[in-house]
């Protein structure tokens, strides 16, 4: 015999079941009840999807793409041959170094470890694990050692190569480099965020199959990224790029898992495709042209920015032009520019003022002059009380020479490049001083006429240039008297002993607290002496998607260290437990 169990009813008070209940309800009792029990679903539904999302975070989606437009075209995309902007991009991203520039330092990127020794000559390396190549094959200290080496061949004419010089290299083991210099020098560690080449794809070539080798154009690095395709014209001329993330990687994988680069011829055309939506994205923008896009809010697209580390000024050549000699008057041209308006009118207000040779931040970039107020009255006071007389016909100042006749009148030339920014800069430049008392003119020459024929022989009263200041900060090169002649970049033709020791001792200095106080003391002689008046810091201008996000531009030197910070760009979301994503 079957033992069967009673069905379990709900009862109120043993008394009826609910369903009976219900059953004598009348219509419109019902419906109420009905009603009452679809709010109480829906309540519950709303309370469940509130409680998940509560314990819901967004994460960025590893599904992006990104379609961005280069004007120029790869020529070697190889870390040690790289010179052009579109090579560095995809070296950027194609290979690794040692170490890598990242929120202002350099730090370890293939390196697990490094060391320096008491004497700041000896640095030492040590590998990550199972470090390898883009073919699989791995990587070692024998890489490192090859790529140096090729950078220091002659032959080759790396760009690179004034970086190695007089450096040793040694392989300690598989794992460890050694690097050891003549003299300390402590911007070095930044020469080694160089992209490592495989020795056994580059060492079987000899120099003339180097440079024509197409691993220049299908390269083999240890990077984020690997070329997966290389788009044509019917010519045979690259006209798209593709790099995908390479699941090899040893570091943190990219969200983006691809970038499309396409190639113009000049800038106007890649604007025109970013306007038609042929690509996402568009780095190095004009200062005219990304003031007319930022105010297009309807697109796709918007404009972020950031301060380049490249000082332009104008240099005074006191040889040139002996009334530039006088220290008042430079001091009087300085007080009356106007870089508000160079900034707003020329760079249509993207960059910013400086007011000494340092392009980053301590506490003696901007000198005694930043405080002084922009005043035309105050420079034509300090000018008539150190014997300077202002024509009454022509407006311009003039200094009788003692024991002489002769009068030494207030006039000289800028010099600059044919560049519509450094154009009209140098006219409002030009205003304020002919508003002081001034006779200047403006002398403009193609670019590279500029510096064969009048920078590198220094035929110049006042040159309006920029220097170009690297991680590395050193600014010797610029500013050290060994450096007045060419191809030396001290275009201001500065001589002063005491900088030179503070320039040569930043060299030589291994603790960041010391040098920040050099810098602070170098800044404050060029302020007293005045060599040159300094005007503004540009900004590097990049269109990318609205979507896009993660992009930091804060420690950006050079355009391809925009990529920096690629590990941390996405642009799709997900969402996850919070418990899943960490």
């Amino acid at each position: 015999m079957t033992d069967l169990q009673p069905q379990k009813e709900f009862r109120l008070k043993s008394g009826p079941t609910i369903l009976n209940y219900i059953k004598r309800f009348s219509a419109t009792e019902k419906a109420i009840f009905g009603l009452l029990i679809i709010i109480a679903a829906v309540t519950a539904v709303a309370m469940a999807v509130n409680v998940n999302s509560y314990f819901m975070t967004e994460i960025p989606g590893n599904d992006g793409h990104l379609t961005e437009g280069v004007v120029g075209l790869p020529h070697t995309v190889n870390p040690i041959l790289a010179v052009t902007d579109v090579d560095r991009d995809l070296t950027a991203l194609i290979y690794s170094g040692l170490t890598t520039y990242k929120n202002g330092a350099f730090i370890p990127d293939l390196a697990a470890s490094s060391s320096i020794s008491r004497n700041g000559l000896t640095y030492t390396f040590t590998l990550k694990d199972g470090l390898r190549f883009q073919d699989d094959t791995p990587l070692t200290s024998a890489d490192v050692a090859y790529t140096i080496q090729m950078i220091q061949d002659p032959a080759l004419k790396s760009p690179l190569r004034a970086d190695w010089k007089d450096v040793t290299v040694k392989i300690v083991s598989p794992t460890i480099i050694q690097f050891t210099l003549k003299q300390p020098y402590s911007p070095f560690i930044s020469n080694t965020a160089v992209g490592i080449i495989p020795k056994h794809i580059w060492g079987p070539l000899n120099n003339d199959q180097f440079a024509l080798s197409q691993y220049n154009i299908e390269p083999i690095g240890s990077g984020p990224y690997k070329e997966s395709s290389i788009g044509k014209t019917g010519g045979g001329i690259p006209s798209s790029y593709t790099v995908s993330t390479w699941s090899g990687y040893y570091d943190a994988k990219p969200h983006i898992q691809s970038i499309t680069f396409k190639f113009y011829a000049d800038e106007e055309k890649a604007l025109t495709a970013l306007d038609n939506g042929s690509i996402d994205s568009l780095p190095s923008i004009s200062a005219s042209d990304a003031s007319k896009l930022a105010s297009d809010t309807a697109q796709a697209y918007k404009i972020i920015s950031a301060p380049l580390p490249r000082v332009f000024a104008v240099f005074f050549n006191q040889s040139q032009a002996p009334v530039l000699a006088d220290q008042n008057v430079r001091i009087a041209l300085n007080m009356v520019v106007d870089r508000k308006t160079i900034i707003q009118t020329a760079l249509n207000g993207y960059g910013q003022s400086i007011y000494g040779p340092l392009p980053f931040d301590t506490g003696g970039n901007s000198g005694a002059s930043s405080s002084a107020s922009r005043s035309l009255a105050a420079a034509r006071n300090l000018l008539e009380k150190n014997g300077w007389k202002r024509d009454p016909l022509t407006g311009i100042y003039g200094l009788a020479k003692k024991g002489s006749k002769t009068i030494q009148t207030l006039s000289f030339d800028i010099f600059t490049a044919d560049t519509p920014d450094l154009k009209q800069t140098a006219e409002l430049t030009k205003n304020s001083w002919n508003a002081l008392g001034a006779q200047v003119d403006v002398k403009v020459f193609e670019p590279s006429d500029l510096y064969q024929n009048v920078i590198s022989t220094r035929k110049y009263d006042a040159l309006l240039f920029g220097e170009f200041i690297g991680s590395d900060r050193d600014l010797f090169a610029f500013w050290h008297s060994s450096e007045r002649n060419s191809p030396g970049l001290n275009v201001a033709l500065y001589a002063n002993s005491k900088a030179d020791k503070l320039l040569e001792s930043i060299r030589n200095t291994a603790l960041d607290s010391a040098r920040e106080d050099e810098y602070s003391a170098f800044a404050q002689l060029i302020s007293a002496d005045m060599p040159a008046v300094f005007l503004y810091m540009p900004d590097f201008i990049y269109a990318v998607p609205k979507s896009l996000r993660g992009v930091d531009l804060r420690t950006i030197t050079i355009p391809s260290d925009r990529f920096n910070s690629i590990a941390n760009w996405y642009d799709t979301t997900d969402k996850v437990w919070k418990i899943f994503a960490y």
